[in-house]
């Protein structure tokens, strides 16, 4: 697989391929992504309804527009077309008479409603200067019928205020619950992938940039699928929306207020060719920064101790730096994006103000239309900033993406077989037919390799460096898969075997052992119930592991912290020996799993291994030769082929590179046999 930091890589802001394979994720969950749009578009609609409301209210009712009312004098219906209300003087600008009134008066007769000195309303015409008096039932009528209009005009907006909060956090949960059962759903599923890779894989890819992958790629889908996906949907409703209205109330003022959007076009594309440059050059240098500052926090014991504080700060001042660059450059190009969106936004309501504004003082437009389009016009600059942001969360969604795929798409896994065999009380014998083996390509680690391992037997293997002895020992437990010949357990291909039911039969003790964050017990028990209490107290005292932990403070119930700290590399070692005994394997692998052990505990581990190679097939690595002279048998490796076998006697009478190593381990001490 390709080094997975592929943010260079990414040259598209959008990749269909990808999307799709991210909207197959959403899928199982398509009723609930739609009751969250459905939501969206009654809140959006809820949210276009407020400025249409206060519209209606101000020409409708605050300025007695298309009212009603009838003079006491001779019961004609006058519509009051236009008005305007200070204070307790209403006057009509304009009335519509009936058309035989209309061709009696010659021209359109005008009416104005005022208070004369004697204090009772009258409405006279303004052409003839008729006055007809106008009771104060009449006034009050003509008052309550507004007021009443108006509450009811409150009343349904404060409805819309809360439909709307309620609707938006229930959207929210919904949205929220969804997005993180889908990302939920994927770490699982990157969890699984990975534990079904092979060895081989892991050595290839630090452990720092898998944990990126599972954790902080998959947070970037978050919020795609929470923050974008779906509330993309009610910007685009908002647009549409506020466009709709707009040229519906006014086609002049619509494209009025609209003027400055081929402005706001041609930014965003040129922000978005910058913002796609700067995003992924930031992400390349996190990405270095990230892996830098993991290296040097795990090598710190080499730093302390060579003294390369200096330089390493160096190093990293260096990526910190070009990191800041990076960053600085990102962060300005949204700086300069977000105030051209706001001053795009204040010029089309300043030109719309001067023109809407002449219009209002001509008569020709209503106040409250102007007053709806001011707002719409600062709704509608909204959505486009949260595109903005959406762009850049789309952008981080595709790399991350990229690289999670990448992911999921390695197939370096050792399958199973179709058919499985059944390995059911195994005995433990091991046979190697002919064996070739490499890491890679043909640079060969075992060359025709070739041995029998009887059920019980304790066999060592030793060698120089890269001999090949580690390689067999991964090999038994199909670690690795062979290219040439075959592994045989009780006459069985152990590729005709499910790779469980194999390793269930197989404990190993490596020289670096691994402990898990919880108690000792844990660590013993490895969640496996079938591993009693009994059994763990018979393991420890097996290998002796007792004789500390019974000085531990919690005993068998002491916290354990990461990787062992706060125990030697020997009680380490113990502890993976009674971990290896309470799983009571047919086939025990101990992997240099006495080197790192003081003389004192070595005593107590041969006096362990009697005990622990009892009735079990063990296969040993050792390049201490003190600890495998009691074998029964002992093959030597040189240079991926076995070169001597035979017990620890059998050999050193041979005088062959067994001989060699004894003698070179033993200088001081050997004698001539």
């Amino acid at each position: 697989m390709a080094n997975i930091h592929e943010e260079e890589q990414l040259e598209k802001s959008y990749d269909g391929r990808l999307m799709r394979r991210l909207l197959g994720y959403a899928k199982p969950f398509k009723g609930m992504i739609f009751l969250s749009i459905l939501l969206l578009l009654v809140i959006t609609v809820a949210d276009l309804a407020r400025p249409l409301l206060i519209q209606t209210a101000i020409d409708d009712h605050m300025n007695v527009v298309g009212a009603k009312f009838v003079p006491s004098q001779n019961g004609e219906e006058i519509n009051l077309e236009k008005s305007y209300r200070y204070r307790d003087l209403l006057l009509v600008r304009e009335t519509d008479l009936t058309a035989e009134q209309r061709a009696q008066a010659g021209d359109r007769p005008r009416y104005h409603i005022e208070e004369p000195s004697s204090g009772q309303y009258v409405m006279v015409h303004s052409g003839t200067g008729t006055a007809i008096p106008m009771s104060t039932d009449e006034i009050n009528a003509f008052k309550d019928k507004e007021v009443n209009a108006l509450t009811r005009i409150g009343l349904i907006y404060l409805v819309l205020i809360v439909s709307s909060a309620v609707l938006n956090y229930i959207q929210t949960i919904i949205l929220q619950r969804t997005g993180q059962r889908i990302i939920y759903n994927i770490r699982q599923q990157l969890f699984t992938h990975l534990q079904r890779l092979s060895i081989s894989f892991f050595d290839k890819n630090p452990v720092g940039r898998l944990v990126t992958r599972v954790m902080n790629d998959t947070e970037a889908l978050n919020e795609m699928y929470s923050n974008m996906m779906v509330t993309l949907f009610k910007d685009v409703f908002i647009l549409l929306g506020i466009v709709v209205i707009m040229f519906n109330k006014s086609v002049e003022l619509a494209l009025i207020s609209l003027v400055c959007i081929p402005l706001v076009v041609i930014t965003s594309q040129i922000y978005r060719y910058y913002a796609r440059s700067a995003f992924r050059d930031t992400r390349v240098k996190l990405a270095r920064i990230n892996a830098t500052l993991a290296e040097n926090i795990a090598g710190m014991r080499i730093i302390q101790i060579f003294r390369q504080e200096k330089r390493m700060h160096g190093e990293f001042d260096e990526i910190n730096q070009a990191y800041f660059r990076a960053s600085w450059r990102e962060l300005m190009t949204f700086a300069v994006f977000r105030p051209s969106m706001e001053f795009f936004s204040a010029l089309a309501l300043a030109i719309l103000i001067w023109y809407g504004g002449g219009k209002v003082l001509d008569s020709t437009l209503q106040i409250g239309v102007l007053y709806m389009f001011i707002t719409y016009i600062q709704q509608f600059f909204q959505p486009i900033n949260d595109l903005s942001e959406k762009y850049n969360i789309l952008q981080s969604a595709m790399a991350s993406s990229e690289r999670l795929f990448q992911l999921l798409d390695t197939h370096d896994t050792i399958p199973d077989p179709a058919a499985p065999k059944g390995l059911a009380g195994v005995k433990g014998r091991v046979e190697f037919k002919n064996v070739w083996f490499a890491y890679d390509g043909e640079n060969w680690v075992l060359r025709d390799v070739s041995f029998t391992i009887e059920s019980g037997e304790t066999v060592a293997f030793v060698g120089a460096t890269g001999a090949g002895k580690s390689s067999i020992l991964s090999l038994i437990s199909r670690f690795y898969d062979i290219q040439k010949g075959e592994i045989l357990i009780d006459g069985v291909n152990i590729k005709d075997v499910r790779q469980e039911d194999l390793r269930r039969f197989i404990g190993v003790v490596l020289q670096d052992v691994f402990l898990f964050t919880g108690t000792v017990r844990d660590n013993i028990r490895l969640a496996n119930s079938a591993i009693t209490d009994e059994t763990i107290d018979r393991s420890i005292r097996y290998v002796n592991a007792d004789s500390f932990i019974e000085k531990l403070p919690g005993k068998l119930n002491e916290q354990v912290l990461e990787r062992g700290a706060g125990f030697s590399a020997g009680e380490r070692q113990l502890l993976a020996f009674a971990r290896a005994l309470a799983f009571d394997p047919a086939i025990l692998v101990l992997d240099e799993a006495t080197s790192n052990i003081d003389t004192e505990t070595e005593s107590l581990i041969q006096d362990a291994l009697v005990k622990l190679t009892h009735g079990r097939t063990t296969i040993v690595v050792a390049h201490r030769l003190s600890t495998i002279q009691h074998a029964d048998k002992i093959i030597v490796l040189h240079k991926g082929r076995v070169r001597e076998t035979g017990n620890h006697q059998e050999l050193l009478a041979q005088g062959g590179m067994y001989y060699n190593l004894y003698q070179l381990q033993y200088k001081e001490a050997f004698q001539p046999a």
